[in-house]
């Protein structure tokens, strides 16, 4: 079910109609990105050492090259900050694609099928922001990962697995069903769902591959919920 789910999701990600929606999240990520470096930029100009000697006239020469240097540092720093705030902020936009994500799997693979409800504006707002902060999580796991090996490599797969899975899938069965019987319905197949979670996990941690997830995570749970939703039946 699990490998189904996620083969199917995979082989979907570069058709012609998901490209549409991922060059459309792309393109705003660098829009954000680059209004971000602007912005940030500004902040580190003005916090600059030049500003300081300019307020404080009688500071000796070597303040000037000392600022020249923490310019330098800062825009590497600066680099580096943006490179990894790629992912995060890719999911972030990501999150208001992803019902056109599900309503796209939902017409060509399931036509018989009654289609879903969106979710409401609020909920996938509220998806995003936690799919942005697993992502900042990860991230950051992903870092410590250099630094102490074999432990924070369980967590971070056992961490945003649980998360990841939750999330995604409820978003997939909130399309059909009302949240509390979406969230009952996530319970009664725990194991799945954090089995699939650590599947798009696993995808997260691949560099530039990562940029894919939030769609990769929608198109799989939307399989998954459909596949689960079967075995289960009609309940009275």
């Amino acid at each position: 079910m699990i490998l189904e789910a996620a083969r199917a999701a995979a082989s979907q990600l570069f058709s012609p109609p998901f490209r549409g929606v991922f060059f459309k999240t792309l393109g705003l990520t660098l829009l954000a990105l680059v209004a971000l470096w602007f912005g940030l930029v500004e902040w580190f100009e003005w916090l600059a050492l030049p500003w300081l000697d300019a307020l404080l006239p009688g500071l000796p020469g070597w303040v000037g090259w000392l600022g020249v240097v923490a310019a330098v540092v800062a825009g590497i720093g600066l680099a580096l900050g943006l490179a990894l705030l790629i992912a995060p902020v890719t999911a972030i936009i990501a999150g208001f694609f992803l019902d056109d994500v599900a309503e796209l799997i939902e017409r060509t693979d399931y036509p018989q099928d009654a289609p879903g409800r969106p979710v409401p504006t609020l909920a996938s707002i509220v998806l995003s922001l936690k799919f942005f902060g697993i992502v900042i999580l990860g991230n950051l796991f992903a870092l410590l990962l250099l630094l102490v090996p074999g432990v924070n490599v369980a967590a971070f797969f056992v961490v945003n697995g649980y998360l990841i899975g939750r999330e995604f899938f409820e978003f997939a069965a909130m399309r059909f069903l009302p949240e509390a019987e979406a969230k009952a319905l996530r319970r009664r197949n725990a194991g799945t769902v954090f089995l699939a979670g650590l599947a798009i996990a696993a995808f997260m941690a691949v560099p530039l591959l990562n940029l894919l997830s939030p769609l990769f995570a929608c198109a799989m749970m939307v399989h998954l919920h459909k596949k689960v939703a079967a075995s289960e039946g009609p309940r009275g």
